[in-house]
């Protein structure tokens, strides 16, 4: 359940992806699910943390430990996050950002990798330079102090000046944005935990989501399109996010099937993301409720 982009990464490298199955709770992958399709050709364990949720990292870094794997995080959506105590961005050996606009803080486009693996973060600094080495300690011959050589084949991957001082003011906001957040995530919560037909998002005490996305499933997936149409056509921004990467039709020409992960298929079939931004007032989060209460009623009751 993520973006198409998580899974194109291993395609631009020549990797294949392989697609293990969620957890039907939280839309987050399935440790034992990704234990059971691991390969000797395999090499990492790329997770998701759907919505701002943090996967299982202690579960996931126990698989890497066994089969000596790499483990990487998509956290695009859970900046902030915390899970069992420890930040998002600790949890696994490379975990990837987005600053895309509607993300938690945004530099107009562009990411980040945070890292604490000293060789992992020389092999990333390079790659977002065309494989371009200036420092004179890691040069293979030294010509003089204007020397800088290529060393492997990378790319323009840098955001700019411009980019960077915006994200740095976005920042210091990050703590206010996600008080916000959590705060609308608690009222929908305390709104839609009685309402027949609908399911809010799983919560746990080990976790605290960062909130990108708020959730909900229907009960029955045949009420669902009728459900998100009436949502719309009162005016709300709804969403569903996302058809399993598998189902699209480039990966289905790539040869992966239908039926290859029941359980994301499954909570595709029944999602609805309802409006979640810091921005929202009161009055706006008033709105969602009532429409959702209203609409709810008429459709899914």
């Amino acid at each position: 359940m993520t973006f198409a982009a998580t899974a194109n990464a291993a395609l631009y490298v020549g990797a294949r992806p392989v697609f293990a199955d969620i957890e039907p709770a939280t839309g987050n992958i399935d440790p034992a699910a990704v234990e059971a399709a691991i390969t000797p050709r395999t090499r990492a364990i790329v997770a998701v943390d759907f919505a701002g949720r943090p996967a299982d990292y202690d579960a996931l870094r126990a698989v890497t430990e066994r089969h000596g794997l790499r483990l990487v995080a998509d956290a695009a959506h859970s900046l902030g996050a915390r899970h069992r105590g420890r930040a998002v961005g600790t949890l696994a050996d490379a975990t990837t950002l987005s600053f895309h606009p509607v993300k938690h803080i945004t530099t107009g486009e562009g990411g980040a990798v945070l890292t604490a693996d000293a060789v992992l973060h020389r092999s990333v600094t390079e790659f977002r330079t065309h494989g371009m080495v200036r420092d004179r300690t890691r040069l293979e011959r030294d010509d003089g102090p204007w020397y800088h050589e290529m060393q492997t084949l990378g790319f323009n991957y840098r955001i700019t000046d411009v980019q960077c001082a915006l994200g740095l003011s976005q920042l210091s906001r990050l703590d206010g944005f996600l008080a916000r957040r959590r705060a609308i995530a608690d009222r929908y919560d305390a709104a839609f935990g009685t309402v027949a037909g609908l399911v809010p998002p799983t919560r746990d005490a080990d976790t605290e989501p960062a909130w990108h996305l708020y959730v909900v499933r229907v009960q029955e997936p045949a009420r669902r399109p009728a459900f998100f149409e009436a949502l719309q056509g009162a005016g709300l921004g709804v969403q569903v996010h996302y058809l399993p990467v598998y189902r699209h039709p480039f990966y289905e020409r790539l040869g992966y099937p239908a039926g290859l992960c029941p359980n994301a298929e499954d909570f595709y079939s029944r999602i609805i993301s309802l409006p979640m931004f810091p921005a929202m007032t009161d009055a706006d989060v008033d709105r969602v409720i009532e429409t959702v209460h209203e609409v709810a009623r008429r459709v899914l009751a």
